[in-house]
């Protein structure tokens, strides 16, 4: 098994335990200062619901990005980590 699919089974478990399903959740990434990929993290959480927050860093090299969500499972949390992790250069806190 990967680090990553370790750490993803960690992170179901985790949230299985603590949360009780439908839930808002916030994700935070931080990525290169790249127009295209701020829309292609937009587009990954273009639904209805979703409040996208950006905010340079003080050099402009990079983005922070927060979003805030309501899932309806961890399963379905897990799956916006992966379609993310695609994006070059991204940074999942």
């Amino acid at each position: 098994m990967s680090k990553q699919e370790e750490f993803y089974k960690k992170l179901k478990v985790s949230l299985e335990e603590t949360t009780v399903f439908p839930a808002d959740y916030m994700y935070k990434f931080i990525i290169p200062s790249d127009k295209e990929k701020l829309e292609t993290i937009e587009k990954i959480f273009d639904y209805s619901g979703a409040v996208i927050n950006t905010k340079p860093s003080k050099t402009g090299k990079y983005n922070s990005i927060t979003v805030l969500v309501t899932m309806k499972s961890a399963d379905e949390i897990i799956a916006k980590y992966k379609e993310v992790s695609v994006v070059e250069g991204v940074i999942s806190l």
